[in-house]
Formats: structure tokens, sequence, C-alpha cells
């Protein structure tokens, strides 16, 4: 199978070789055909305003800007003392000029990076009070980044001055390097700038971890539950209790921004519980868990087990766990989960683990803070199944009902969400930011639909979207996207259902659909088949005068 093409464009205020080398070899795990234009240095302005230059013809997916404090500093001396307190201003200025030109680049996502911190000692600590110091004018700037990422869906920050408060100013410059070779960035450093741009252009592309599956004993609380009793576990503000009190609020932080959390312990399920029910210290809550397996199967089965539920990839998880053989098995297992090697320590295991970075994301809806509670639901309907030998009185008594509406203000960042972040179901894999959907819902060319689900164990929310482009008598299926959550419930046969309706109200002959192969989404490879669809050259076709309504038992709402 061929893989796509993803081009990506580098431009740098200063030598950037060593960033490419580094960047080719982390891309490597991305499923797409890398290509990486490199500017020569210090070309930024010139490249990006001048709409006929290399870059516009490269016509790249990503850009990719680096710009160093260092060179900043040289143009800041260059302005009077006087008006060194518009600097910032200026820059920013600047900066929305070339985001505005990139705006003729289609769904061009952009990386850029901040500044790392330096001060120039002319002002000593009185710079964080006066406006018209290097260090004041910078820290503005990064503040302006940030402002126009939070507002920009195709903006995304490099964050190099993170990178140089983790390891230090003395690794991440080299004034040897710098003077002698141009480069901002030491070489050592470049693999890890060239991770953080990795794991940005991993989130973009849908390739990113959407499950932290936590062990009990030793990774939650300190001490064994079942010999120690739940009095004698290390839990709580003293000594090494501490540690697991931060690392289960930091878990219940990545809960609450759309993580999924389970856990898999091999335990008494009854005595693993008792901590949750009865421990004034515990942090982590029964409602933040979406599924809780503790039993003496191998966690390599029980991992598996979860995953069914879940229906997510193996590489969407991060598996923590104290233990080293258990760490192992896992890996030699499941090779596509990610499992962190936890430092000897307890009291390194939460800086350990936030300096990973596992959990990068492009995009943030309010549904992600409702995700548990969707597999938890979700759980328990896998529970009711087992209790019916009937498919079809097992779907009926879910009374399942869906509202059906095209995309609005409240529902195009979920819909964008789902673009970005679906790959099992997604027949065509095309990413879209917000900006874009919302173009594709005011365009006259498209027709838009998007599917919520709720049964008797609660609301699934918006599920499915679908993007419809018109072509005189023919619907073609730009996107068709649906939520793993609800598979075997026959949405699919719902969703055709609607389409048709629409398609015959407008007087549209036929649909057309098309699967583009990739390496996740071969769970739809005979999707339109089993609907009825004819293949032709490399498309599927319905004439709408064929269709025939299918089963399901959704009603609209």
């Amino acid at each position: 199978m061929a893989q796509p093409k993803y081009k990506i464009a580098l431009l740098g205020d200063s030598a950037t070789q060593f960033i490419v080398k580094s960047l080719n070899l982390s891309l490597k795990d991305l499923t797409m055909d890398i290509d990486i234009f490199e500017a020569d240095y210090n070309q930024i302005e010139r490249q990006i305003l001048d709409t006929t230059s290399e870059l516009y013809q490269y016509a790249p997916d990503v850009l990719i800007v680096l710009q160093s404090s260092q060179k900043l500093l040289q143009k800041f001396y260059k302005q009077p003392l006087e008006l060194r307190h518009l600097f910032a201003d200026q820059e920013m200025a600047q900066m929305d000029r070339m985001l505005l030109a990139l705006t003729s680049i289609p769904k061009l996502k952009i990386i850029w990076s901040n500044y790392t911190e330096i001060n120039d000692g002319v002002f000593g600590n009185y710079g964080n009070k006066t406006n018209k110091s290097f260090i004041y004018q910078l820290r503005k700037i990064n503040f302006e980044i940030m402002h126009r990422a939070s507002t920009n869906q195709a903006l995304f920050i490099n964050d190099l001055s993170l990178l140089q408060n983790r390891f230090g100013m003395a690794q991440y410059f080299d004034e040897r390097f710098y003077i002698n070779a141009n480069m901002t960035i030491g070489v050592e450093m470049t693999q890890h700038v060239a991770r953080n741009i990795r794991d940005i252009i991993f989130a973009i592309t849908g390739k990113f971890k959407k499950c932290l599956i936590l062990d009990l004993d030793n990774t939650l609380w300190g001490g064994v539950i079942g010999d120690d009793g739940i009095e004698n576990i290390q839990l709580g503000e003293l000594g090494i209790g501490k540690v697991f009190v931060e690392i289960q609020a930091w878990a219940k932080a990545l809960k609450d921004r759309g993580i999924i959390l389970a856990v898999c312990s091999k335990n008494n399920e009854e005595i693993a519980k008792e901590p949750f029910d009865k421990h004034p210290d515990m942090v982590l809550q029964w409602s933040d868990i979406a599924v809780f397996v503790a039993n003496w199967e191998s966690k390599v089965d029980n991992i598996r087990h979860i995953q069914s539920i879940l229906n997510i990839g193996f590489d969407s998880m991060v598996f923590v766990d104290d233990n080293p053989f258990e760490r192992n098995q896992v890996r030699e297992n499941i090779p596509e989960i990610t499992v962190p090697e936890l430092p000897e320590d307890p009291a390194e295991y939460l800086s350990f683990l936030q300096n990973c970075n596992l959990f990068e994301t492009a995009a943030l809806s309010e549904n992600d803070q409702k995700r548990t509670e969707q597999y938890q639901t979700e759980a328990k309907r896998k529970e009711l199944q087992k209790t019916f030998t009937n498919e079809d009185d097992f779907l009926q008594s879910l009374n399942m009902v869906s509202e059906v509406k095209s995309f609005d203000a409240f529902t195009i960042p979920r819909v964008a969400q789902l673009t970005q972040r679906s790959n099992q179901f997604n027949l065509r894999t095309v990413r879209y930011s917000e900006e874009d959907i919302r173009k594709i819902g005011e365009s006259d060319r498209y027709l838009t639909f998007s599917f919520t689900l709720e049964d008797i164990y609660g609301d699934n929310g918006l599920i499915s979207a679908i993007i419809i482009e018109k072509r005189a008598e023919v619907w073609f299926i730009d996107t068709w996207i649906m939520s793993c959550r609800v598979l075997k419930r026959g949405m699919e046969n719902f969703v055709l259902q609607i389409i048709m309706e629409a398609a015959k109200t407008s007087g549209a002959k036929q649909l057309v659909g098309e699967y583009l192969p990739t390496a996740k989404n071969q769970l739809v490879q005979d999707h339109y088949s089993s609907l009825g669809f004819s293949p032709q050259d490399a498309f599927w076709i319905l004439n709408t005068d064929d269709f025939v309504v299918r089963k399901n038992f959704i009603e609209r709402k």
C-alpha cells in the first residue's frame, strides 16, 4: 500500500541541518512518506512574505518556524532605547503579516517556536519592572504568541522555552557552536527539539494517546493493599505518600481534559476497590475510572480486555506499572502500547511521567470532559448484551435515539476534533480544522450532517459526522466518520438512510464514496460494499433508486 506524501517545510533564523536529521529519525514511525524542505537560514520573512518563494511552490502540509533569542536580541539592540518599549508590538505585527500571507496555502498547519529566556544583564532583576528591557519584551512576545495560537486553529507552539527550562541553558545553547556554526541549539538538544515537533505533528495527524492504564500497588499508593491493609498503605501528605497523592492528582487532571483512565491490577477486586471507597486521601474517585480490572489473570490479557471495551488502538494507550517484570511482559506481547520505564525511586515517578509528554493533543472540546462517563456506560451496555441471545432484541432494548442536524457553532469544534482524532472509522482520513469545518458548513457546495446517539444508559454525544460535496446530480461523500464506541448498533444503516432521504428530496441520482486505506482504517475497508455500494474504478457507487432501507433500531429525535 503506497503511503501518502506528507510535506514539511522548515524555516529558521540560524542553522537547522541537525534539526532536519533528527526530525527525519523522529518521524520514522509516522505511517506517511515524509518529505522535508529546508530553506537556507535566516530567510523566514522572505520565504513567507514573498508568495512566489520556494515555500509556496512547495506547498507544505506543515510549516515549522524556528527563531532564536540570540537573533532576537541582535534586533532589539538595533532599536533606540526610547523605542524599545514598542519592540514586542512591532515583532507581533510582523508575525501577523506572515500568518495572513500563509493563509493562501490550503490546510496548512503552522508550528511556531517561542523564545527561550535569556537575560542580557543590562538591567539585572530590574528588567522585570521596565518595558525597555529585553527580558520584558521577550516575555511579552511569548505571551502574544500563545494568545494567537489560542485563537488560530492552524497555529501550534513548539515550546522551546520549556525545553530549555527542563534541560538547562548550558545544554540547550553552546556558545562555541553559535560562533563557529551559527547554531543556536546544541547538538545534543536537537533530538529533544525534534521530538517536541514530532509530538505536535503526531497529534495533528491523529496519532496520539487517548488512555492511561494504571496499576494500583506502589503506583497509585505505596505498599500492597492485600498485605498491608488500607490503614498501612502510603497515601497522604506525609513522607512518600505525598508522591502518590500527586500522581493521582496528575491522572485526574488528565481525565478532566479527556484522557480515559483505566485500572489494571493483580489483586482481589474487593480489596483493590477498598481505598477508593474508604481512604480519605484518595484523589481519584470511582467516577474518574472508565474501566476497572482487578484479578489474578495476566496483565496482558486484562489490557486486551480493557481495549475490547474501549475499542481504541493499543497505540493510543499508555500503561504505567512499578513492576519491571509486568512492564516487559506487556511490551513483549503488546508492542504497540507505550510503557514508560519508570525510575527506581517513586519520588521521581511524577516528574519523569510529566517530562515524557505522553499526552500531546491538537484540539480540545467540551465533549472530552464527558468521555469517562461515556465509556463507563459502554461497559454497562456490554454487560447487558451478555444477557441477550438475540442481537436484535438487545439493540431494541436500548431505546436508541439520534438527533440529526447540520453543523453549527456548537458542533463545529467536536466535528473538527473527530476529523483530527478518528483513525479507525474514517473512510478518507482527511483532517480539518475548526475554520475548515466552519467554511464547509457555510458553503453551498457542501451538505453536512452531525449525529448524536442516546440510549437508556446515557448520551454518547456527537458520534458521527458526514460531509457531502454536491456535484449536480452526484453526491460525493467527502467525509464519513463515526466513533468506534457505537459500532455494531446499526448506526451505519441509520446514517445512510438519512443521507438517502436528503438525496432523493434534492433530486440527486447517485451517492459516490471513496475508501482511502491507511494503517489504521482497515476496519472500514468493506464499509461501502456492506451497505450495497458497487465498485467502479477507485470509487463506490449507489444509485438512489436502488437504495433499500436496512434494519436499524434508531429513532430520529
